[in-house]
């Protein structure tokens, strides 16, 4: 017994020796902490000083909220270009561009000559059965004149709870008096996906932007483009994300997920290793097999280089057009009650084989860079759009040595004129060969 117990003593010793033996260190790490906190709050204790200083002593008296939401957003914006603070009228925006809804006329509008001007009214829509037709210029909006109102202020004035009237006042071409006319509110989806049929038997799939209408929208335009070609008739599919600036990942996954039956879509990878997601494809592409061109350009990022990216990876698209924006990390949107909500970078994402594709962008399969007309080049400078990309906005995340900038985003407003689209065709129809049309599925891409 007394020999046990002594070896018991002797490790239980053994064990205090160690403790000793590390204790400085771990000493070192809490004045270490405690030093780093410490500092912390001097800081905090000299942005006091600071905040004070100018609230008393500034030349005109400043908005004590207006000082916080500056420091705040001074502090994201010092992180990443795509951190932000939003007030709580910003978040309620984001809101309604993520949702895909409002309630609204239905009507897209631009400003000229400070008056706003009707683009065109959407289909089926309060604005479209009162009566508004392209062209038409409103001055007032419930007897308020639009002169003087930035954009966004006449638009949000035209917004509002489903079921409420308002009065426009339309100044129309060939019309001898202003026009009166009242329009109930209802409620408006936002057309993310726009279709037609290319050459008879090629279905052509504009994707706008990433919202949570985007796949229903995405399904409604193959199920009906597949019923106006015929199943058997039809070619392949032409995906257009061609300045689609990015938006839900969740819908960039569904998106993927529609042309392809297995493998990975993306990985999400944060500052802690237990932190990565993958994402994967369930069975069942809507596509049927058939060939899929992905159009991309120097607007295309975020969202739209997941879709990309994962397709072209998985071998299930041939990529054509310009490298993409490189836009390869990952926002979460923190509510922050009714101050609004912070946009917080929380994770950079990789496509199927382990790219990241930040501040790189996607390299099509087939490169053509389209082609901008001159006078637009004198408008804007002719370098103006070539350097447009991640890699290009100041504090944006590293990715190594090799980074690129973006490429030119024009896209011509008539198709004929449109180069990228035209030998999009030319492919489907086998006018033109290339060696990456058809892309042949991969069974075997796995992620790094």
């Amino acid at each position: 017994m007394r020999r046990t117990s002594l070896f018991l003593v002797g490790v239980a010793a053994g064990a205090l020796v160690a403790v000793a033996a590390v204790q400085p260190r771990m000493l070192l790490i809490g004045t270490a902490a405690e030093a780093a906190a410490s500092d912390t709050y001097r800081q905090l204790n000299l942005f006091g000083d600071v905040f004070e200083r100018v609230r008393s002593d500034y030349v005109e008296k400043p908005e004590d909220s207006k000082l916080i939401e500056s420091a705040i957003n001074g502090m994201l914006q010092s992180l990443d270009p795509h951190s932000s603070y939003m007030d709580a009228k910003n978040h309620r925006d984001m809101q309604v561009q993520t949702k895909g809804e409002f309630g609204g006329l239905g009507i897209e509008v631009t400003m000229e000559d400070g008056l706003v001007k009707v683009v065109a009214p959407m289909e089926d829509t309060p604005a479209a059965k009162a009566g508004v037709l392209a062209g038409d210029l409103i001055t007032k909006l419930n007897g308020d004149q639009v002169q003087g109102m930035t954009l966004n202020e006449a638009v949000d004035k035209m917004r509002g709870a489903v079921g409420t009237p308002i009065t426009l006042t339309l100044v129309r071409k060939g019309a001898d008096k202003p026009i009166d006319v009242k329009v109930v509110r209802d409620t408006i989806k936002i057309k993310v996906v726009r279709s037609r049929v290319e050459g008879g038997d090629i279905a052509y799939i504009r994707i706008n932007s990433f919202n949570e209408q985007t796949y229903d929208s995405l399904k409604k335009a193959i199920d009906d483009l597949t019923a106006e070609i015929g199943p058997d008739k039809l070619k392949g599919y032409i995906i257009d994300l061609r300045n689609n600036p990015g938006g839900l990942l969740d819908q960039a996954i569904a998106v993927s997920d529609a042309f392809l039956d297995r493998g990975e879509i993306v990985s999400t990878r944060g500052r802690n290793p237990e932190e990565t997601q993958r994402f994967n494809a369930r069975a069942g592409d809507l596509a049927k097999g058939k060939p899929v061109i992905v159009l991309v350009n120097g607007g295309s990022a975020s969202a739209s280089e997941i879709v990309a990216g994962a397709l072209q990876d998985q071998k299930r698209a041939t990529v054509l057009g310009s490298r993409s924006f490189g836009k390869g990390s990952v926002q979460t949107i923190i509510p922050l009650g009714q101050n609004g909500a912070l946009r917080l970078t929380t994770a950079r994402y990789y496509t199927p084989s382990g790219r990241s594709i930040q501040a790189k962008g996607i390299d099509p399969d087939i490169v053509l860079v389209q082609d901008m007309p001159d006078e637009m080049k004198a408008k804007i400078g002719a370098t103006a759009d070539a350097t447009r990309g991640e890699a290009s906005l100041k504090g944006h995340l590293k990715n190594g040595t090799d980074e690129q900038s973006g490429s030119p985003s024009y896209v011509p407003p008539d198709p004929k004129d449109d180069t990228q689209l035209k030998l999009a065709v030319e492919l489907m129809e086998g006018t033109v060969k290339n060696a990456a049309f058809p892309a042949t599925p991969s069974k075997t891409t796995q992620a790094n």
